[in-house]
């Protein structure tokens, strides 16, 4: 065709990823391109005809818009090998109302072209950067350089470097490029110094950088030039030598003078000879430091100093409080915010008294820089920097990049002081969540340790924790929060609750997991980061009559025990998920305990090392068990015993660790009796209750036992059927458990003056310290305990 001109169908074309489709007025492909058909997997034949809602998948359809699609947008057209393929789409009218014009595009090449069109668009706006590109024989072809930006050269396009050049420099520049253009090899910030025919004074001082232009077939289309200015390029190079330093050595720290003496070293002697930095006393301690505004007392100490030349005793030294300053308009300058330039003889006019200028003035110094440490609204403190060996002084744009590095750490000496607010609050919140160090009932000895994560990592959310079950059982109880820091303390409060008010309902501990991970679930919200809850749990029922304990985990490593004899060994137990993932089932294991024995339940912290190895963890874990066993040892010795090497190397994870000795009660301390759904049975529980009473030397508690057992044996044979289990428990407190087959809750009521029951339970809660049920793979047992000293009861209340 004539005005065309054709090109190699090899040839890159910026619309080779664009495939249209046009719809009628009902939204049905009326005809597509093979590109079009080919993003859904499928032929053209096959696309058309077909509503163009029926290609996208599921949740990209809405009836708000013409067929489905707004004007432009994204979708996800479903593939017929299954999935989806991500898109760009525009929708056009054409002068048919009837049809539509539908233009689409993956997805990441719209993105690469949006991205490289940003970029570019980035690039030639910079008005301190000249960007050209020249063909093959360095003609210029396009280029952004105006007037404006170097010294009013002016280049346009078809010009040479000759139209503004010197003969001499435009041969050398040439030379470079067509170096660039027969090697490929890019030429990166070449500093070179021009001159122009028409200005023989000074220079012109540019750096240049040059990369090579490919057509398809790899041969050179011509060279892309980037042309930047340099004046002054010493004190550039240092500029940018000090930001460089500052942003690799600034914010490695999370401790507040770490912080303040790394500023210091990016400073000196790169920057200055000498200087110092000086933190409010609150900052210190991780709290906000007051807003002062003039002279007097600033509350500040003086936090880090540094000097290639020694120290100089003469000056504030580390740690001292900062004297009254008076006010002055640097100070002013300062505390708004912006670093000023000293001068030593106006420093000593103002501090006057000459000790008072030992104090800040160097000896040498002949210019210095004061900058503040500004960030979030507050004034952290100040950095100060002298020349006492470098012969220039500090100039109003050395101010300015001190203002700049000074900025970029005091966020970071701000964000160290509220790590350290927030690690304060949050151990505080954790230690104050954790139950008592020590316990002692009928089941176990206790006692529970825990050491926060060095390192930085901050505060977790481990925890531990003993709760007294009834029938002098106990539940041992060990979890770990992911993440650190406050938001995990709180959790593990949460979940620390959680587990405490579930174990009160005395549900098995897989059921009492299952309960546990529906709670997590629903903590988790989803709506952002913060919120997602993640966290694993190991809980065990010991009972000290059966001397079995019923142990299950949620993703928590298991226990480890050791016998009474000294052996050690990992109670294996059925594998669970971590609490929050939802949809799998947490099963119990049981075994037996022999009095006597050592468990221990511990976080993860205790076992995982640098080497990642879990199972050399737990052997090492067993050997320390065995190694520091000894019956007669204080249980929270033997904890600080396990966490000994740690002294040295603080763990990466919080440790929190548990250590319960058994015990058992006597079996002379346990009577049983089971009788059958009759009426007698009553009778019979009350002489059996009393003659045991009796043998174990307690008359006095056989009056309110008996009623509690006439109660609960005359509602078990009445409303639950046989067999009826009987039994008691004397320990520091006298136990009546009652068990029958039926699965009924019992209910606590007052009855009314005209009714002729209903007083059983309400008679059991009077006679009874506490009392309660719970339920069993069969039937149900109710319980009540009392005192061995029993209190007196008030009969006339009870009717």
């Amino acid at each position: 065709m004539h005005g065309f001109s054709s090109g190699s169908e090899e040839q890159v074309f910026a619309f080779a990823g664009i495939a249209t489709a046009v719809l009628d007025g009902r939204g049905a492909v009326v005809r597509c391109s093979d590109a079009a058909a080919e993003l859904a997997g499928r032929t053209a034949a096959e696309v058309r005809g077909r509503p163009i809602t029926a290609l996208l998948a599921e949740g990209c359809r809405s009836a708000e818009h013409h067929f489905g699609l707004p004007a432009s947008g994204r979708a996800k057209l479903r593939h017929r090998a299954g999935g989806s393929v991500e898109v760009a789409f525009r929708v056009l009218q054409t002068e048919a109302a009837s049809e539509s014009l539908v233009l689409v595009a993956p997805t990441q090449r719209v993105t690469d072209w949006e991205q490289g069109a940003s970029v570019l668009r980035a690039l030639l706006s910079q008005d301190r950067v000249g960007i050209g590109m020249h063909d093959v024989d360095l003609t210029l072809l396009w280029t952004n350089i105006s007037s404006e930006m170097f010294d009013g050269v002016t280049l346009s396009r078809g010009s040479r470097l000759t139209d503004v050049l010197t003969q001499a420099d435009a041969a050398v520049v040439e030379a470079a490029l067509r170096h660039v253009l027969e090697t490929g090899e890019p030429l990166i910030c070449q500093n070179l110094h021009l001159w122009l025919p028409r200005d023989r004074e000074r220079p012109l001082a540019v750096s240049l950088s040059a990369f090579r232009v490919e057509d398809i077939h790899g041969a050179p289309s011509g060279v892309v030039t980037m042309v930047t200015d340099t004046p002054e390029q010493q004190r550039a190079r240092q500029r940018r030598s000090v930001l460089h330093d500052a942003a690799d050595r600034i914010g490695r720290s999370l401790d507040v003078r770490r912080s303040a003496q790394d500023l210091l070293d990016v400073l000196i002697p790169e920057f200055a000879d000498m200087g110092w930095v000086e933190l409010a006393e609150a900052v210190l301690t991780g709290d906000e430091p007051p807003r002062i505004l003039g002279g007097g007392e600033l509350h500040l100490r003086r936090a880090a100093m540094a000097s290639p030349y020694g120290p100089d005793t003469a000056l504030l030294q580390l740690g001292e409080p900062v004297p009254r300053l008076p006010f002055t308009v640097e100070l002013g300058e300062v505390q708004s915010g912006r670093p000023v330039l000293l001068e030593p003889e106006k420093v000593s006019l103002v501090l006057g008294d000459s000790a008072h200028q030992r104090l800040f003035l160097p000896e040498g110094g002949h210019s210095g820089v004061w900058a503040p440490l500004f960030a979030r609204g507050l004034i952290l403190g100040s950095v100060t920097v002298w020349r006492t060996e470098q012969p220039n002084p500090f100039e109003p744009d050395d101010a300015d990049l001190m203002g700049e590095v000074a900025s970029r750490a005091a966020l970071n000496v701000d964000n160290a002081r509220r790590y350290a607010r927030e690690r304060r609050v949050a151990l505080t919140l954790q230690r104050r969540l954790l139950p008592s160090a020590t316990t002692d009932t009928a089941a176990a000895k206790t006692a529970g340790v825990y050491l926060p994560a060095g390192g930085g990592a901050g505060i977790g959310g481990d925890w531990y924790d003993v709760i007294s079950l009834p029938s002098f059982r106990v539940a041992l109880v060990a979890g770990d929060v992911v993440g650190h820091g406050l938001n995990a303390a709180a959790a593990m409060g949460s979940l620390r609750t959680a587990v405490r008010t579930l174990a009160d309902l005395e549900f098995d501990p897989s059921e009492l997991l299952s309960h546990l991970d529906d709670l997590v679930q629903q903590l988790s919200d989803g709506t952002d980061a913060e919120s997602l809850i993640g966290a694993t749990c190991l809980y065990a029922v010991y009972d000290p009559v059966s001397r079995l304990c019923t142990v299950a985990g949620a993703g928590h490593p298991p226990p480890v025990v050791i016998g009474p004899e000294g052996t050690t060994e990992v109670l294996r137990l059925s594998p669970g998920p971590p609490l929050g993932v939802g949809g799998m089932p947490f099963e119990a294991t049981t075994v037996e305990l022999a009095p006597g024995s050592l468990v221990a339940l511990y976080t993860n912290g205790l076992i995982e090392r640098g080497d990642g190895d879990v199972d050399a963890g737990l052997r090492r874990l067993s050997e320390s068990l065995a190694a520091s066993y000894d019956p007669d040892c204080p249980l929270n010795e033997t904890g600080r015993a396990l966490l000994a090497g740690f002294e040295d190397t603080p763990p990466r994870d919080d440790v929190a660790l548990l250590l319960a000795r058994i015990r058992a009660v006597p079996e002379q301390c346990v009577a049983y009796w089971e009788f059958a759904a009759d009426p007698a049975a009553v009778a019979e529980a009350r002489q059996a209750v009393t003659r045991q009473l009796t043998a174990w030397d307690l008359d006095e508690a056989a009056f309110a036992t008996e009623l509690i057992v006439s109660e609960l044996i005359t509602n078990a044979v009445r409303y639950a059927g046989g067999p009826v289990g009987l039994r008691l428990i004397r320990e520091d407190a006298l136990v009546c458990e009652v068990t029958d087959p039926s699965n009924t809750q019992p209910r606590l009521r007052r009855a009314r003056l005209t009714d002729e029951g209903g007083r059983g339970l309400f008679l059991v809660a009077q006679l009874s310290s506490r009392w309660g049920s719970r339920y069993g793979q069969t039937g149900k047992t109710i319980w009540a305990e009392q005192p061995l000293i029993p209190e007196t009861v008030n009969l006339t209340a009870l009717i």
